[in-house]
């Protein structure tokens, strides 16, 4: 078969496949590739440049182009990609106006394009058949603003080993394995390419791949993990053209400056257009990751991912970031009632429903953050009901009713000098930044601080410093923190609402603070006798006040909450005291009950990986 007919015959196959121009008659597609004509680009070549006329549609038949913007100050705006199947430029040459972004290919590509005149042409031909279809892609892309609605065909990652034995053959393969196993992928549409030793034959999934393009790959397969060598090569170089992410692999101890490889990769066309990340291997037994600040000079990496040597469960976590299928939990604020964090993850663990970032608030972020260490749920339970037993002193009231010695003392007992940085899965704490009227996310610096802040109710604790800035319990504005996971789940190269899913789990039950209609004034005797006598009229107290004023903000917030969470759980703790901590074990349980109706509920297959 001639080049030009088995161009034509992927590009009917792509405009078949097409969520938008599957829909046309047979004949009409086989009349719109006959009028195409056809153009391959490599890998950072400009297919489109803003402000140029709108000449064409494009459509990708195989391989994958990148839409982006410059923004004022000249730094580069990365958009979607297009996929096989896809087209850009259907807006701007019906309404004849000029180019609204660039567009790059973000690989080696095959495009067809179909010009005004053949569009006018068809159009005189099939006018009701090409209406329908170019109004639906203008319609779609209209509906999701200027990206370009992905799909999951073809990803291509490209493993760089930064130095010799930096792992990156064992992670390909473990990553082959996650996406088949973790990800529930056919393996005959997984594949795992290098070359052998020095240049030799090229190698699919361990077998010898004959002379076959591997960019005809793209059709057969739904992820395709390249393995670059440690060296400048032709198949280095290769490789990374083909990908659209790049994983840079090195071992944690290792040189933290930029090598030679990646030197010559930073002149390829295509570079900055790639998403780009870095894994620093650890030994199995390794008690903590290396601190990633020294590998953030003088790159611009999406995410570092500390990982551990033969740890399936690492690989998987990697796997699911670069899908954009990872899973950030947000656990709210809510005292003792906050146990029932528990019961949901066990839940969680026992349906196998992972978690890659945690983030918190209050006694979410004491949780979450005993969670990240790596402590069991059992251990958690015991550990938080030891701390909230402590007791605290009253102070001379000019900053706080008490003094928080006592809460800090413990805290640092319990994580010690851990570094946020250094946990082997992404957290954060939510506090109120009562200096800048909005809410703190920290991540960075020690663990036992950022909890503090996060458990520092306003009036009833002192607010924690933090530059001379004041940070309290973040459910003044937000309880539960979902927009900042919301934040962290996206790329940040890229301009989009974001990835993955968020389980948000909220225990502060909504109450309504009031006292009886027949009291004219709150005394401390009324509220005394409120708590003595039975039958007395209802008197709140300080706690309750405090406790009401601190989670207004929180309260007001709770649509958007919900509207931003992917999944919303809100275990009935409504009978449990905000100090019950004495049972705990009680308060979990009910979470876990809760939550498993729930999780059986869902649509594991669209709202999970």
């Amino acid at each position: 078969m001639d080049q030009p007919q088995r161009v034509r015959d992927r590009s009917a196959d792509a405009l078949r496949a097409s969520a938008v121009f599957g829909s046309l008659p047979e004949p009409v597609i086989a009349e719109l590739t006959e009028l195409m004509s056809w153009r391959h680009v490599h890998g950072g070549e400009t297919v489109i440049v803003e402000g140029a006329e709108s000449d064409s549609i494009i459509f990708v038949i195989s391989g994958a182009l990148r839409v982006s913007r410059r923004d004022r100050d000249g730094s580069l705006l990365l958009y979607n990609q297009i996929h096989p199947g896809q087209s850009i430029g259907e807006l701007g040459m019906i309404l004849q106006q000029p180019r609204a972004q660039d567009v790059s290919a973000i690989r080696d590509s095959t495009l067809a394009l179909l010009d005004r005149q053949a569009y006018e042409t068809l159009l005189l031909r099939h006018p009701l058949e090409l209406s329908r279809v170019f109004m639906r892609a203008v319609y779609d892309r209209l509906r999701h603003g200027s990206e370009v609605q992905e799909q999951r065909l073809a990803q291509t990652f490209v493993l760089v080993p930064l130095h010799e034995g930096a792992g990156a053959g064992a992670l390909a393969a473990a990553l082959v394995n996650a996406f088949v196993h973790n990800q529930g992928m056919d393996p005959r549409r997984v594949g795992h390419l290098a070359v052998e030793p020095h240049g030799g034959r090229t190698v699919l999934n361990g077998e010898l791949l004959d002379g076959t393009d591997t960019r005809a790959l793209e059709d057969s397969h739904e992820m395709l993990v390249y393995e670059a060598e440690e060296r400048d090569s032709a198949w280095t170089r290769y490789a990374f053209r083909q990908a659209d992410q790049v994983i840079f692999v090195a071992s944690a101890g290792s040189s933290s400056g930029l090598g030679e490889i990646e030197a010559l990769l930073r002149q390829e066309p295509g570079f900055a257009f790639k998403r780009k990340h870095l894994v620093l291997m650890h030994p199995p037994g390794a008690a903590q990751p290396e601190h990633p600040a020294a590998w953030l000079h003088g790159r611009e990496l999406e995410r570092i991912y500390p990982l551990r040597q033969h740890s399936q469960a690492d690989a998987e976590h990697l796997a699911r970031f670069l899908t954009s299928s990872a899973v950030g939990i947000v656990l709210g604020g809510g005292g003792a009632r906050g146990f029932a964090h528990l019961g949901v993850l066990k839940a969680l663990n026992e349906c196998h429903i992972p978690v890659d970032l945690i983030g918190g608030n209050s006694m979410g972020a004491l949780i979450g953050a005993q969670l990240a260490c790596g402590h069991g749920l059992d251990q958690i339970l015991e550990q938080t009901r030891r701390f909230a037993s402590g007791g605290e002193r009253l102070t001379l009231p000019l900053v706080s009713l008490v003094g928080g010695r006592r809460v800090e003392r413990d805290l640092r007992r319990l994580f010690g000098e851990q570094l946020i940085e250094q946990l082997w899965r992404p957290f954060f704490a939510a506090a109120c930044n009562l200096s800048r009227g909005n809410t703190t996310v920290q991540d960075q610096g020690l663990l036992w601080r950022a909890v503090l802040a996060s458990n520092s109710p306003a009036g009833l604790l002192p607010p924690v410093l933090q530059g001379g800035e004041l940070l309290v319990d973040g459910a003044i504005l937000e309880n539960v923190p979902v927009q900042p996971m919301r934040m962290r789940l996206g790329t940040p190269l890229e301009r989009r609402r974001g990835n993955g899913k968020i389980i948000a789990i909220d225990v502060d039950v909504r109450a309504h603070l009031r006292a009886d209609a027949e009291l004219q004034r709150l005394t401390p005797w009324s509220t005394l006798r409120a708590k003595l006598r039975a039958n007395a009229p209802a008197s709140p107290g300080l706690a309750n006040i405090l406790y009401s004023a601190g989670h207004i903000g929180g309260s007001s917030q709770r649509g958007r909450t919900i509207a931003q969470a992917d999944l919303y759980l809100e275990p009935p703790v409504a009978e449990f005291a905000l100090m019950a901590y004495q049972r705990g074990a009680d308060i979990a349980e009910i979470g876990y009950r809760y939550a498993m109706e729930k999780i059986a509920q869902w649509d594991r297959q669209k709202m999970l990986p």
